[in-house]
């Protein structure tokens, strides 16, 4: 994920950013032109922050506001000292409104405006091309010139967002720029933090152009961001008289031969996350041996229907699927643990019989990957990753309960009023096998604490991906699931700090 620390929590989609532009310009009378000034004088100043050895930028502009912003930023950085080019996709003379007024701001320093050819060798691309209006994919001349920009050895610093990328889903239109860095303005888009959005836009930084705070009262949010450092304050510390018995009893139903390791470590991630006991029910082929080295872990080798129901009789919450295996074992093992109806948590080849033969549940948290999704849904994986909070909310509706669709950008949804939620914490090198597995742990944990399904599903999300976050800060690469352990029990007991 890029760095987005002090970020605001609410995420917007483009049409309701447009709004609040409206609203500033038409109610609060602040010009267009005043708006545009402040959207190039804050991006000026981050870039001067961003890249302080800068000798020579180059602003690429389109026909927008988006490009009016881009044409403030290159006067600014000229009247600074800096060499500065703007070279203008469409035809100049068409601009219009307060993008024109910019271009004439800028001309009449002496500069000239040249159309898109050679982008020479600068220090710094400005990104000002298309702005968050996009609904088609970009193509012909201006497809040519984002390609180009992505070639050149500069970085790019995109200007409210990366030129090419769908603001409300995070999908790339065709083509997109890949920026170093990105600044959004008066409300940030939620296409920004999942999909393609996080490669797109490299850092992200955020400025409300001093608009009224009332103005956001006027539009419910598309989408709430949540990461550890806010969700933490929901754990609270033990009572001196606690006991075991007050922090659930999770039953991990798991491991087929052969993936005994995903049974491990998903039990072990419950036992890490406060479950006060956890029984692990797997394959008895390999059931004598998955809690040497963790003898906390109650291990049951079970293949009847009537040995997992006596299990179920004792637990508080259920998490079911990891290396469950597709045989007989573990159809019969789905089965005969859904069938107690606990609060349940499905995941790998739990959602695989799931498919096969699919239910609605209230009680229940799913955790799919996008080709788990794209199964369930009953269509190709980049239809899921076309639009990921259509594809969350399909999964919710069609299953019920809540839903959790796994990947950059994490999603989360439920039947409530509450909008989705969307995790910004992680990183890629928590894409390695295993990693699913210890949520699956986590989230059960909270499950069997009494956490509600929609705040455990947040909790273990966010606790998840910072430990991915924690464990990664020596590398990304090679970095393995249950390098998070540890890093999960820290978390739990310090909180925020240190995240």
């Amino acid at each position: 994920m890029p760095h987005i620390e002090g970020l605001p929590y609410a995420l917007y989609r483009a049409d309701q950013v447009r709004e609040f532009d409206r609203i500033a310009i038409e109610e609060f009378d602040i010009p267009g032109a005043e708006l545009m000034e402040r959207a190039g004088s804050c991006a000026f100043r981050f870039m001067q922050a961003r890249w302080p050895d800068l000798s020579e930028i180059l602003v690429v502009c389109g026909m927008g506001n988006n490009g009016g912003d881009g044409y403030v930023v290159a006067r600014l950085a000229s009247q600074a000292g800096l060499r500065v080019r703007v070279l203008q996709l469409g035809d100049a003379l068409k601009l219009k409104g307060d993008a024109l007024v910019m271009a004439e701001s800028w001309t009449a320093l002496g500069h000239p405006i040249e159309p898109f050819e050679n982008l020479g060798k600068p220090d710094l691309i400005v990104d000002a091309i298309l702005g968050t209006g996009l609904e088609r994919d970009v193509t012909g001349h201006w497809a040519s010139a984002i390609e180009a920009i992505n070639r050149h050895r500069a970085e790019v610093f995109a200007i409210d967002i990366p030129s090419g990328l769908h603001a409300d889903s995070g999908r790339i239109m065709g083509c997109a720029i890949e920026a170093a860095a990105t600044i959004s303005f008066i409300g940030l888009k939620q296409g920004m933090f999942t999909g393609r959005g996080p490669d797109c836009c490299g850092e992200i930084v955020f400025h409300a152009l001093e608009v009224p705070a009332r103005i956001y009262g006027r539009q419910r949010l598309a989408c709430k961001r949540i990461d550890w450092r806010k969700r933490s304050a929901l754990v609270t510390p033990r009572r001196r008289s606690a006991h075991k018995g007050d922090f659930g009893h999770l039953l991990v139903v798991a491991g087929d031969r052969g993936y005994a390791g995903a049974a491990r470590l998903a039990a072990e991630a419950a036992a890490r996350s406060g479950a006060g006991l956890v029984t692990l029910a797997t394959h008895p082929d390999h059931a004598h041996c998955l809690n040497l080295g963790r003898p906390e872990l109650m291990v049951r080798g079970v293949s009847e229907a009537k040995e997992i129901e006596a299990l179920t009789q004792r637990a508080d919450a259920l998490v079911l699927g990891p290396g469950l295996g597709r045989s007989d074992w573990g159809s019969r093992v789905y089965g005969a643990a859904l069938a107690a109806r606990l609060p349940t948590l499905i995941d790998a080849d739990g959602l695989y019989w799931l498919n096969r033969e699919p239910q609605h549940r209230d009680n229940w948290i799913l955790t799919p990957h996008p080709g788990e999704a794209s199964r369930l849904l009953k269509c190709d994986i980049a239809k899921v990753e076309s639009d990921r909070f259509a594809a969350c909310e399909a999964l919710q509706q069609r299953f019920g309960g809540v839903a959790v669709l796994k990947g950059a950008g994490t999603l989360i949804c439920d039947a409530t009023a509450q909008p989705p939620s969307l995790c910004s914490d992680g990183n890629p090198g928590m894409a390695t096998g295993g990693s699913g597995d210890l949520l699956s742990g986590i989230i059960g944990a909270f499950l069997a604490q009494g956490y509600p399904h929609r705040e455990a599903a947040e909790l273990g999300v966010c606790l998840h991906a910072a430990a991915g976050d924690r464990a990664a800060v020596e590398g990304e690469i090679g970095l393995l699931a249950s390098d998070l352990l540890p890093e999960i029990r820290t978390l739990l007991n310090r909180g925020c700090e240190g995240v």
